[in-house]
């Protein structure tokens, strides 16, 4: 049988949204390519460099492509540098990015990705301004976050499956109940704590985080578009699940064709349901100062 032919659009080209066209492109998980952003001379420079890699892939840069597109990575705005000390502290900087270009999403009818920080408050941002569907909004932050966990549990000998939750950012939960050992409150605080510093370390290093989103935005799109039904992690517009409405926060969720095919209602323990209410609080009331 014929592959299905997938079109995948970029809004913001910039390191990230760059990195996730040409992965996507050598890793032949799209036949097209339709890329976004406003810097007219960055947009061209990153066309040419994905051209001359001599891949067969087409490549369009009119908006009224992203209409069509299978997929659609959001990732304009402004990254987090040394200088932002949380990603939240983005919100009124990027806030006039994600109004701006929210307008190119009409008529959209496909997967929206939103990368953009503060994440979770733009996954629900875009989701009030273009209408499209909660199951078809999905914020990217808990595949990285859960790679960086998995990180933290090896140096400590510890097994199981790491999985990161909440926001993605300072209110970040790690689920420690689906370990096989017990960890006590104390060193989970303490591990939770090495998490949230863990890509300043990169920012700090190399001017921002690169390979790793972008890797994992991949993996996301490749699920996506083979209708995987896999469970990940990843922020999805929350209406009573795990007791929170009103934002998009980090739960675990069945991925496919069509966008979040449900979300999976996990028993978490007393640690981290405490963790995930301050985290629905958090972000619900940052989304509350954006969307009445």
């Amino acid at each position: 049988m014929d592959k299905r032919m997938a079109r995948l659009a970029v809004v913001g080209v910039g390191r990230i949204g760059g990195e996730v066209a040409y992965l996507a492109a050598a890793l032949g998980l799209v036949d097209e390519l339709v890329l976004y952003d406003r810097t007219s001379i960055l947009l061209k420079a990153q066309v040419l460099d994905i051209r001359h890699t001599g891949l067969p892939i087409d490549i369009m840069t009119d908006t009224s492509a992203i209409w069509d597109a299978d997929i659609c990575v959001f990732a304009a705005g402004r990254p987090r540098t040394p200088a932002v000390k949380t990603r939240a502290d983005l919100l009124a900087e990027n806030l006039p990015v994600i109004r701006q270009c929210a307008r190119l999403f009409d008529g959209f009818s496909g997967i929206l990705v939103t990368v953009t920080n503060p994440m979770d408050v733009n996954n629900f941002l875009l989701h009030h301004l273009t209408g499209i569907p909660r199951e078809r909004c999905i914020g990217f932050g808990g595949q990285l976050d859960s790679a960086r966990f998995a990180l933290a549990l090896r140096r400590q000998n510890m097994e199981g499956p790491a999985v990161v939750l909440g926001e993605h950012g300072e209110y970040q939960v790690p689920v420690f109940s689906r370990l096989q050992k017990t960890v006590a409150n104390e060193r989970r605080d303490e591990i939770t704590r090495e998490l949230r510093g863990t890509s300043m370390e990169v920012i700090k290093g190399k001017g921002g985080t690169v390979f790793g989103p972008a890797y994992h935005i991949a993996s996301l799109i490749r699920m996506l578009l083979a209708d995987t039904q896999d469970t990940v992690p990843c922020s999805a517009v929350l209406d009573g699940e795990y007791g929170i409405s009103g934002c998009s926060l980090g739960v675990p969720v069945r991925v496919g064709r069509s966008g979040i095919h449900g979300i999976v209602q996990w028993d978490l323990d007393a640690w981290e349901a405490a963790g995930m209410d301050q985290a629905g609080t958090f972000v619900r009331d940052l989304c509350r100062t954006v969307v009445p």
